[in-house]
């Protein structure tokens, strides 16, 4: 299989499309996180993590997708709502896919995340924004 996936989501029905479509790329997901202790509990068995920044203990995505990176080498991609509340963005992340996402947007990002985490090239899909 390909990349190894984390999906750090709250709301279930989005976290669960959202691996799916992961699996049906071809990749594998290696579970949903809701909070911080979950996603650092499944961070050594990602390669990529979709982080959303609004999770069950709070605003916490934006400083657990900073310390995957950082502490665990892995690639993050933030899909939020509230792109705004990244600023200029996170050093040693990749980037933001604003929310709501359509199901080719989100395999677009996916697939960018991949290549990037592979090669450092690609092509941001249009409404992704690369830090």
């Amino acid at each position: 299989m390909g990349c190894r996936i984390m999906v750090v989501e709250d709301e279930i029905f989005v976290a669960t499309e959202i691996e799916y479509i992961v699996e049906e790329l071809g990749h594998q997901p290696v579970g949903i996180a809701a909070d911080t202790a979950s996603a650092f509990s499944l961070a050594p068995f990602a390669d990529i993590a979709l982080v959303d920044l609004n999770l069950k203990d709070g605003a916490t995505g934006r400083e657990i997708g900073r310390r995957l990176a950082e502490m665990h080498g892995v690639t993050v991609l933030y899909m939020t709502a509230n792109p705004s509340q990244l600023g200029d963005g996170v050093p040693g992340t990749l980037g933001v896919l604003p929310k709501p996402v359509a199901e080719d947007e989100l395999k677009d990002a996916v697939r960018f995340t991949v290549a990037h985490r592979m090669t450092k090239d690609g092509v941001a899909p249009r409404r992704l924004r690369t830090f």
